[in-house]
């Protein structure tokens, strides 16, 4: 298949080489052209493309020359208001209809479920007002609304493994919520989950998908502390009062996909 990456980042640019690797012709895009002379350097195809909400520049018309789209762009809301995602998502929608696309995967997040002492599962309602993320949200409505292409939405869980060692961000720290249950999935699981879908024609779908163990946060706070040495969190909440949120992801291994790493405790790093 052709395939477009729209972000080659933390996740695109493995997935593109593991895509190339099954055969697929892959072209992708980076927001800036210092990484897109770097990427060619490395023989990938790419283009520069910043949606801020709109472009900044002038489209790649030949991007959306492709057999699948697949859009994974960060929401940003620390920066921007929570209209700023579905905005750069309404211009991806417009090109994808005008250009005729068949298959679309759009990665969003499993931040669109509330944290309120929860098993979350893809059946759940939600609506603009109880969403945990109105970005991520908004813009999956606006991909599912009257479409005339395939489209599978992806929620994943916190994105580790490799140079992200979760541990890490919280070495150190006062107060750190201990006890809520993680909703992880390693790099690894994530670039071949994506290319599960492809292979086995997953379309028309939303799935969570995360590793199917989930350890306390405490847990992997204080292994990776361990095996990595850094400081573990100086203290934990006490008494536990942070809401928490368990994602179930059943409806994913119904398709058969094998986890690598089906528990957040043995992830592997690269430090």
């Amino acid at each position: 298949m052709r395939i477009s990456l729209i972000g080659l980042g933390w996740l695109g640019l493995p997935l593109a080489s593991f895509l190339q690797g099954k055969g697929h012709v892959v072209k992708g895009t980076t927001t800036s052209p210092e990484k897109q002379k770097r990427l060619e350097q490395e023989g990938m195809v790419a283009e520069c493309l910043l949606l801020d909400p709109l472009p900044a520049t002038e489209v790649p018309a030949h991007l959306f020359d492709t057999d699948l789209l697949y859009i994974n762009i960060p929401p940003g809301r620390r920066r921007h208001s929570d209209a700023y995602h579905p905005r750069q998502i309404h211009f991806l929608r417009e090109a994808i209809e005008r250009y005729g696309l068949q298959k679309v995967i759009y990665v969003s997040a499993t931040s669109v479920y509330p944290s309120k002492n929860q098993v979350a599962r893809e059946t759940d309602s939600l609506t603009a007002d109880t969403t945990g993320n109105p970005a991520l949200w908004n813009a999956e409505q606006l991909l599912w609304k009257d479409k005339s292409y395939e489209l599978t939405v992806v929620r994943f869980g916190g994105l580790l493994g490799d140079d992200r060692i979760p541990g890490r961000y919280f070495s150190g720290k006062e107060n750190v919520p201990g006890h809520p249950p993680v909703n992880y999935i390693h790099r690894t699981d994530a670039v071949r989950a994506i290319h599960w879908i492809i292979s086995q024609n997953l379309w028309n779908e939303t799935y969570n998908i995360v590793s199917p163990e989930h350890p306390e946060k405490r847990a992997i706070f204080e292994k990776n502390a361990r095996d990595m040495g850094f400081p573990p969190p100086a203290s934990y909440e006490e008494p536990p009062q942070q809401m928490w949120k368990e994602i179930s992801c059943e409806k994913w291994l119904r398709t058969g996909f094998s986890f690598d790493f089906p528990d957040p405790l043995a992830f592997t790093y690269k430090v």
